[in-house]
């Protein structure tokens, strides 16, 4: 028990997200929107100076959730997976590191020196959507239950395919449909050069997710679509906390 608290919590990540999402949606809220841009630019490393007050909103809410999934609920996915066998913290280094390994290759790529083979690259590529399939799916589910159901699950069925990534447009077909607000649009371009510091760490969201052709039904995104997010991701976290209770529960049952 010890053990697994010990790897969860070094694999789990909340602050890698957010204190991000908490300044941007504070200098939202103080109606600072230079400020916002700003701080949504220095976190992906995208050009946001033109963007209006919307658009800021609905970058930051999938950044945001596609973050929480990766760095909290896929973890927790793949640790209640292999708990199963009595190799829960597996599960979870797993998980983190089949994500880094596709991030890193991702990032060499564009390096000027020694870039990656594009053998290399599409095999960690493969590799991560293979390992992420099933938790993004799990998370799907958790925000249909804890949001609107009918409306997450209608939306994930018809809108998902739409988003260039599966997984990734599973997650953020499901957030639209749980929070009733339109995801999906321009994508943002990326501003900075390769070996610059942070670039590896921007670079943790892969492509990005929208696409002008990629748009969920949905209300305009609005500052309070953002307090939505998080009742949405901690509810989340609370239904997982009680499906790992219950896990455990069983496992020292059996």
């Amino acid at each position: 028990m010890v053990w697994s608290v010990i790897v969860l919590y070094i694999t789990l990540g909340f602050r890698q997200f957010s204190h991000h999402f908490t300044d941007i949606r504070d200098a939202l809220e103080a109606g600072d929107e230079a400020k916002a841009r700003q701080l949504l630019a220095q976190w992906q490393r995208v050009d946001a100076s033109e963007l209006p007050r919307s658009e800021i909103v609905r970058h930051v809410i999938e950044y945001s959730v596609l973050a929480a999934h990766r760095h909290v609920f896929g973890v927790l996915a793949w640790f209640s997976i292999l708990a199963a066998f009595g190799l829960g913290p597996a599960g979870a280094v797993l998980y983190r590191m089949a994500e880094f390994v596709g991030r890193y290759w991702r990032h060499r790529n564009h390096m000027q020196v020694q870039p990656a083979s594009e053998a290399l690259r599409s095999a960690a590529a493969r590799a991560w959507t293979a390992v992420d399939w099933l938790p993004a799916r799990f998370t799907a589910v958790a925000f249909a239950v804890v949001g609107s159901f009918e409306e997450a699950i209608d939306c994930w069925r018809n809108y998902a395919e739409r988003f260039p990534n599966d997984n990734d447009g599973v997650i953020l077909a499901a957030t639209s449909g749980a929070v009733n607000v339109r995801l999906g649009g321009e994508a943002l371009k990326p501003v900075f050069a390769p070996t610059s510091p942070g670039s590896f760490q921007a670079a943790g969201l892969g492509s990005e997710p929208a696409t002008d052709t990629a748009s969920t039904p949905g209300r305009e995104a609005e500052t309070a679509h953002l307090r939505s997010i998080v009742g949405l991701v901690w509810r989340s976290v609370v239904l997982w906390m009680v499906l790992l209770a219950l896990l455990t529960l069983a496992r020292l049952l059996g």
